[in-house]
């Protein structure tokens, strides 16, 4: 039987999705259509890289879809990202690079990528840093963040970053007393962090950041926003160094 070329399989699969008024396959005979489908076949067992090829086009357009609908989603909810007032910021304030995370304090790869986000943050010197409570991983994780957000509604910025970190490195359960433990342990007002932790002004902040969540379709931990770069999950140092630079030579 004689192979069909790879274009004659491009034409195959436009006349495959073509409408039934089209003309192409609806106008062959059933025996030339049998035919016609056998020749698909055969040069598709005899050269299987054409499907590997043709699957590795269609992922890069799924992802660039993707990536273009992530930006307008970043774009839409911008303020909510870079601009909120319940949310603590670290790094350079005024850097040209934003990074946001959205963390829970029980996440594993959270925890994976506090020294990544922080290598990044002082080596490179121009990231302005916003940090998300999103708390999903239970009662414990929900536990950390109120204890966190009362921290740095009761006693500031800096105890909230001393809190952060010690919170990232803990092990171990998470209950009323262990926070109180790191609270003491950091010489911070620990009657006073536990007092504000059940505040209406508390629930606010995890309800805005589980709200902006939801609208921009993150339902895991670490999540990143990147100027206008949504990163699902996990980055190592390497990965957000070379993004940054990346995004820095789009400006100039």
């Amino acid at each position: 039987m004689k192979k069909i070329a790879p274009a004659m399989l491009a034409l195959a699969a436009t006349l495959m999705a073509a409408p039934v008024s089209a003309d192409g396959l609806i106008d062959m005979s059933d025996a030339e259509r049998a035919t016609f489908r056998a020749e698909i076949r055969d040069y598709l067992l005899e050269n299987p890289e054409v499907l590997l090829e043709a699957i590795a086009v269609l992922e890069q357009r799924q992802a660039d879809a993707e990536t273009v609908q992530d930006q307008s989603m970043v774009m839409s909810y911008a303020d909510d990202i870079f601009e909120s007032p319940y949310d603590w910021e670290g790094g350079n304030p005024d850097g040209d690079i934003v990074l946001v995370e959205f963390m829970d304090y029980r996440c594993g790869y959270c925890r994976r990528a506090q020294p990544d986000v922080q290598r990044l943050i002082e080596t490179d010197g121009n990231i302005r840093y916003i940090v998300k409570e999103f708390p999903i991983l239970g009662d414990q994780s929900v536990l950390a963040s109120r204890f966190a957000i009362a921290t740095r509604q009761t006693l500031g910025d800096d105890a909230y970053e001393m809190v952060h970190e010690a919170l990232m490195d803990m092990r171990g359960d998470i209950t009323e007393d262990s926070m109180r433990r790191l609270a003491e342990s950091l010489e911070l007002d620990a009657d006073a962090i536990i007092a504000g932790m059940g505040s209406p002004e508390v629930d606010q902040v995890i309800a805005a950041n589980h709200t902006l969540a939801s609208r921009m379709q993150i339902s895991g931990t670490p999540t990143f926003v990147m100027n206008d770069q949504l990163l699902r999950g996990y980055m190592p140092y390497e990965n957000m160094a070379s993004l940054a630079a990346e995004l820095r030579s789009q400006t100039n």
